[in-house]
């Protein structure tokens, strides 16, 4: 029977049906960090229990970790306080952990692919919600609660229902300063919030096939965002190319073997799926959201939406969004005062997001009185960026370059808006009190539109403001 590669990874790694119509799963990789785990590691010595697979295991600190100072003990008592927690539960259970020495730190989505851990046809499950990212390789990969991250470090399996798959195709070639977060944006706007709630997306058409990986990681990224437990995109030549000699994927032989396997697990072309949903790459515009979460968003020549146009149940959150964003209904989201610039996440703190923005900003200056901060999603990034001269570029332009962690996405480190300040944000939530102050505002955009924001100072089209045709 055809299958698609959820059904192909989920009958691999099922150790039983449960009698509730749960799968009991066994996740192939654990990846934890330095905020969930350890009310986990103390659930386990409370129950006197180890951990069952420790080499299955992998630990890196990115949540608290302070962007701006690194030396230690941290100011910020609680974050000293995880780090140390997190540091001393690794080493007392054999788990390889990439500390701030170790060169390999960084946001855990973006530290599993760079280092080879994130491969295809495997389970993967992280005690954070955006554990979908890993899914860009043709992995299952899924968040997790803290009682659920104690199931994995003692037994290795979870309770888990099997999703239903709905395939997200999108065709054709994207214009000229459109990008993956675009994309994604735009495909939660159509879907809603809750339109994927029950599935897995599996994604795909010409435009992904054209992506490369870390593009794909960007989309895949933000598929809890739609409300879909689970986002991937069947592993082909792209996939290969990126994973092959990085630390942790096979070697030799066994990398040949490995692509032969991974191959196969990609979905059967006459695979059956439980709904098929196409978007045509050419209608696509650069995308910025407008209220207080992803769905809420519009291409950036539209105006911001009166409540009575959007459909009947979201009027509410609609009312409470332009209430709490400021916005007037009807008129343009381009021209909004910005106070903040963030360009990182695990969304678009990659080296390619760098590279891009980089090639735009150099010569320009940030905005006076915009506060610009670049955050590398990991030490890796920051290494290679620094050796290209990416990292001068933004220092110039008048952009902080930071260290890496998740830093502005969410309020958790010293990195927070003050007040009711408005941040242009390539991270992947804009919820409210989301970057640290109960009344601050985001706006979720591509990281060229983080630029543009930066140096005109407003909610701009990066087309207009980079001149690109």
């Amino acid at each position: 029977m055809s299958q698609t590669l959820l059904d192909k990874v989920w009958a691999t790694h099922t150790v039983r049906i449960l009698p509730n119509g749960a799968t009991q799963l066994l996740v192939g990789t654990h990846l934890i960090h330095e905020v969930t785990s350890p009310q986990a590691f103390g659930m386990l010595r409370d129950l006197n229990l180890k951990v069952l697979y420790p080499s299955r295991t992998f630990a890196t600190v990115d949540h608290i970790v302070p962007t701006d100072e690194r030396a230690e003990p941290f100011s910020d008592d609680l974050a000293d306080a995880m780090i140390k927690a997190l540091r001393s539960n690794c080493a007392e259970n054999g788990i390889t952990f990439f500390d701030l020495p170790s060169g390999k730190q960084g946001i855990v989505h973006i530290v599993g692919p760079e280092q080879g851990i994130t491969q295809p046809g495997t389970t993967i499950a992280c005690g954070d919600s955006h554990t979908s990212t890993h899914g860009a390789f043709g992995a299952i990969a899924f968040g997790i609660g803290t009682s659920q991250v104690r199931d994995v470090l003692a037994t290795q399996t979870m309770a888990i229902h099997k999703p239903k798959v709905r395939r997200i195709n999108v065709a054709g070639k994207l214009n000229l300063g459109v990008y993956a977060k675009d994309v994604i944006l735009h495909i939660i706007r159509k879907l809603g919030v809750n339109g994927g709630l029950g599935y897995a997306y599996e994604y795909g058409g010409p435009t992904f096939d054209a992506f490369t990986q870390e593009e794909r990681m960007t989309v895949c990224n933000m598929s809890i965002e739609g409300g879909a437990r689970v986002g991937y995109v069947n592993p082909d030549e792209t996939t290969f190319e990126y994973l092959k000699g990085r630390p942790y994927s096979p070697k030799g032989a066994d990398w040949d073997a490995a692509v032969i396997r991974w191959k196969a697990t990609a979905s059967d072309a006459d695979a059956h799926y439980d709904d098929v949903v196409t978007f045509d790459a050419a209608d696509i515009a650069p995308t910025v959201t407008w209220g207080i979460n992803p769905g809420q968003a519009i291409f950036i020549n539209e105006n911001v939406p009166f409540p009575s146009e959007v459909p009947e149940k979201d009027r509410a959150t609609a009312e409470e969004a332009i209430a709490h964003m400021l916005l007037k209904p009807g008129a343009p989201i381009k021209g909004t005062k910005v106070d903040v610039a963030f360009l990182g996440s695990c969304t678009n703190g990659r080296l390619s997001d760098l590279q891009e923005v980089a090639r735009y900003m150099k010569g320009r200056k940030v905005k006076s009185g915009v506060k610009a901060i670049v955050v590398p999603g990991s030490q890796g990034v920051a290494s290679v960026a620094e050796s290209m001269g990416l990292a001068e570029i933004f220092r110039e332009a008048g952009f902080e370059w930071r260290g890496a962690g998740c830093s502005m996405c969410l309020g958790m480190n010293p990195d927070k808006l003050v007040g009711g300040q408005l941040c242009a944000s390539s991270s992947n939530r804009n919820f409210k009190g989301r970057q640290g102050s109960p009344t601050g505002r985001t706006v979720l955009m591509s990281p060229l539109m983080v630029a543009a924001a930066a140096v005109s100072g407003e909610i701009s089209d990066a087309r207009e403001v980079f001149d690109i045709r």
